[in-house]
């Protein structure tokens, strides 16, 4: 039970560092840094939004439109927050203590 602990814990932690190179990348695409012109640049944040897009669509349904700011990302976050210190707290339980 111990490996499925740590694999939650793992797949938490990719799809965190996953998201903070996403809004990292939007950042640098809205101020010009990179452009989508650049076939790396287009076919890494296509493959981004891929990814993340069925973990934002949900939460964007059930969340108010806000014009041009996006809260997905953050709620999302405080979900992944919420789920490691879960997991964390039941370690316990995992490891048969």
């Amino acid at each position: 039970m111990g490996t499925l602990y740590e694999a939650l814990q793992l797949i938490l932690q990719v799809v965190w560092f996953i998201m903070i190179v996403h809004i990292i990348m939007s950042w640098l695409i809205n101020f010009q840094v990179l452009n989508l012109r650049q076939p790396l640049v287009a076919q890494l944040w296509d493959g981004l939004n891929r990814m993340l897009e069925p973990l934002y669509r949900p939460i964007r349904n059930i969340l108010p439109n806000t014009g041009g700011l996006d809260l997905a990302p953050l709620v999302v976050f405080i979900i992944i927050i919420i789920l490691q210190r879960a997991l964390a707290n039941n370690a316990g339980f995992f490891y048969g203590m």
